[in-house]
């Protein structure tokens, strides 16, 4: 599948950038951040969901706390 990508000059030096330090396409280091940003979206939305999960199975001992 095709895709244009619309950078500006300084977004276009910065991928070329992290390109060549790379050693990569540019195609490869723009797939390669989606694929990290999907992989950070996908953690913090675990890390949210275990955090909810813990607020709610202990929210007992969490007010006791509060008032102490």
């Amino acid at each position: 599948m095709a895709l244009t990508l619309r950078l500006t000059e300084e977004q276009d030096r910065l991928l070329t950038e992290l390109a060549a330090a790379e050693r990569r396409s540019k195609n490869e280091i723009v797939i390669m951040a989606i694929e990290e940003k999907a992989a950070r979206d996908d953690k913090s939305a675990r890390v949210r969901a275990a955090f909810d999960y813990v607020i709610e199975r202990d929210a007992g001992i969490l007010a006791k706390l509060a008032d102490a």
